[in-house]
């Protein structure tokens, strides 16, 4: 390379979910929103609360964040923290290193300072005890007590991949105990009236199994059928 890049790039406007449209998906299980999506939109399974014991610690809900570390460095976290608003949540690609930690108590305490409602990372993080203080959903591979460096290059509000995941700043993100799920910012509306389907539907479900549902419709229906070749 002639030239060395710049050290950050930074994106500090994009659109972002109607607030009426958001609230729509507030109390939702990232199972009922998976479901809404025709089965897709998690990230993968090893990006999970750190603290899903912890009140308030395995659950967050806002528009995305994004920025892209690279491996061993979080200068451009940091500055995602920086230009954060309230109710964001910030969604950190690390290429899925492993080996230091983006994040520790510290750098999550200057978020939620600022309203960040949660971070979602590829990537481990460090200081426990000290992360679970304050209050921060976080949710990521795990946990190491090294440390990284800040040396860039990194990139603020541009598009991401994550655990699998295309991300862009202003897409939904509903993390809980179950793992990490997002829906594209443009897709949003659609989803939002899908879902009140999956709601009925698991409602219908759940009583049916309440009172005592032994089998479910679809195989009882499948086993009355000719496509059954009955062996015995």
């Amino acid at each position: 390379m002639l030239k060395d890049p710049p050290l950050l790039r930074v994106r500090r406007t994009w659109d972002r979910p109607d607030a009426a449209l958001l609230a729509a998906f507030r109390e939702v299980p990232t199972g009922f929103l998976v479901d809404a999506q025709h089965g897709r939109g998690a990230l993968d399974r090893a990006i999970k609360p750190l603290f899903p014991a912890t009140a308030g610690m395995d659950r967050c809900v806002g528009p995305a964040l994004t920025c892209a570390c690279g491996p061993d460095d979080n200068m451009a976290l940091a500055a995602a923290v920086a230009v954060a608003r309230p109710g964001d949540v910030i969604v950190c690609a690390t290429e899925g290193f492993e080996h230091g930690a983006v994040c520790g108590d510290l750098l999550a305490g200057i978020a939620r300072n600022r309203g960040v409602a949660g971070l979602v990372t590829d990537g481990v993080l460090r200081d426990g005890a000290g992360l679970r203080d304050m209050g921060l959903p976080v949710f990521a591979r795990g946990i190491t007590p090294n440390s990284c460096v800040r040396s860039g290059p990194g990139a603020v509000g541009l598009p991401v991949v994550v655990g699998g995941r295309a991300i862009a700043s202003g897409d939904l993100v509903l993390a809980d105990e179950d793992g990490v799920v997002t829906v594209p910012l443009a897709e949003l509306a659609a989803v939002a009236a899908r879902l009140e389907e999956v709601r009925a539907g698991e409602a219908a479900m759940l009583a049916k199994v309440r009172g005592g549902l032994t089998a479910p419709p679809w195989v009882e229906a499948l086993l009355a059928s000719e496509r059954v070749e009955w062996l015995d």
